[in-house]
């Protein structure tokens, strides 16, 4: 289910996300003052159609954002501040120079006034740059370099959903204090490993843990045995193997571990990022105890649950963080905008920065002024057994909530918005 057309034919996909509203010019903020530019606002989710990452964010990303625009028409009627409102969609391929390419079509040609999604951080950094330069909105939920708040932050550019900063002083800090001591760090050889790698050896150091040994992996790669093999020659052998991938390339890690029998040799599995679509993947059987840290996952309480159905209805599958986070970022901006009264990027910015909000997806949330960095609650959780499953796909339960103060560092001195 989801998105009707195939995944191989959507490397540039148009999507209108609403008929025009009832009252046509009928007094929205934006009517008849020239406020809007080219008509009316057009959202592009540049995102993974096609590879390793296209489950956890692809096609259902767009069908997040769609949501958020069919919300935010319902609400607001012949009072919004346009009319139309169209959403469209590309693959950049987990390549930086495609979504460059990609991303400079969107603002110029097809006139976007956001982008969204964009996982793969080196895409990411590349989009950033685009934005920066076009002067148009770009609202990362994907991919997870603290760079982007960092030495790439800019004034167009929001980092919304999660960063390495998050994810390793979550899990890196936990399991080692729980007695995983010496750390074996395996991480993809691009943007997002090495700011993983950097971030889990600061954690588990400052937790009184030590790594021992470390290799960057091809990216995208499926065989990692070489890998596995060396991390578990090691003498005396490593108590934790940190797999730091994601996506595709996080399932081929995991089953080469249980194939090579790491488990075994009592070295423990710690999974960097992981996303119920990888659990169901690899199997919630073999991941179960598994602990990793998240933003948010489908059935951490009662408000995510019902969005989540409404979800589920639509794309025909729960969503996951990214899903979530792109619903949210999505009608933000679009609320932004209204309460501006137009789509001017300087303008819809200084209704988000420094706005501190609530909802579904992230509790306690504000938007920092200094980096456009969101902090928010997060929640170390863990993989459910089975049995205790109450429900198809219901993989995670909560272990504790990371507050935001917590969850996310400080603001990078590297930043400057100037």
């Amino acid at each position: 289910m989801g998105h009707p057309w195939s995944k191989a034919a959507v490397a540039t996909a148009t999507v209108v996300a609403g008929s025009l509203l009832a009252g046509c010019g009928g007094g929205g903020p934006g009517s008849g003052g020239g406020k809007i530019s080219d008509g009316g606002i057009t959202l592009g989710v540049l995102t993974d159609l096609s590879g390793v990452y296209a489950e956890l964010a692809g096609e259902d990303a767009v069908t997040a954002v769609e949501m958020a625009v069919a919300d935010f028409e319902k609400k607001h009627g012949g009072d919004a501040v346009t009319d139309d409102i169209e959403v469209i969609s590309a693959d950049h391929q987990n390549k930086p120079d495609v979504a460059n390419t990609q991303a400079r079509d969107m603002y110029d040609r097809e006139k976007a006034d956001a982008v969204f999604d964009v996982p793969t951080s080196s895409a990411a950094l590349a989009v950033a740059n685009v934005a920066a330069q076009s002067k148009k909105l770009y609202f990362n939920i994907g991919a997870a370099t603290t760079e982007l708040a960092g030495e790439s932050c800019n004034p167009y550019t929001y980092a919304w959903a999660y960063d390495t900063y998050m994810l390793a002083n979550g899990t890196g800090t936990e399991v080692t204090k729980q007695g995983g001591e010496s750390w074996y760090l395996i991480y993809p050889d691009y943007a997002f490993g090495q700011d993983m790698e950097k971030e889990f050896s600061t954690a588990i150091e400052e937790a009184g843990g030590e790594v021992v040994g470390k290799d960057p992996t091809p990216f995208p790669n499926d065989n990692f045995s070489t890998f596995l093999l060396k991390a578990s020659a090691k003498k005396p052998a490593p108590d934790v193997l940190g797999t730091l991938q994601a996506g595709g390339d996080l399932v081929n890690v995991v089953k080469q571990y249980q194939q090579f029998k790491l488990k075994d040799k009592d070295i423990q599995l710690a999974i960097g990022l992981m996303f119920d679509t990888d659990i169901k993947a690899i199997g919630q059987d073999k991941l179960a105890g598994t602990m990793f840290t998240s933003p948010w996952f489908w059935n951490v309480d009662e408000e995510s649950r019902k969005w989540a159905e409404r979800f589920r209805e639509k794309a025909g599958t729960w969503p996951t963080f990214d899903h979530a986070a792109n619903y949210s970022a999505a009608t933000h901006y679009l609320e932004a905008a209204q309460r501006a009264g137009t789509d001017d990027a300087d303008e819809v910015n200084k209704e988000l920065e420094g706005m501190k909000f609530d909802d579904f997806f992230a509790r306690n949330a504000e938007v920092r002024a200094a980096d456009h960095r969101v902090v928010h609650d997060a929640y170390l959780a863990r993989v459910k057994d089975p049995a205790d499953s109450e429900t198809e796909g219901d993989f995670t339960e909560k272990v504790e909530t990371i507050p935001a103060a917590e969850a996310f560092g400080p603001v990078s001195p590297d930043c400057s918005m100037n």
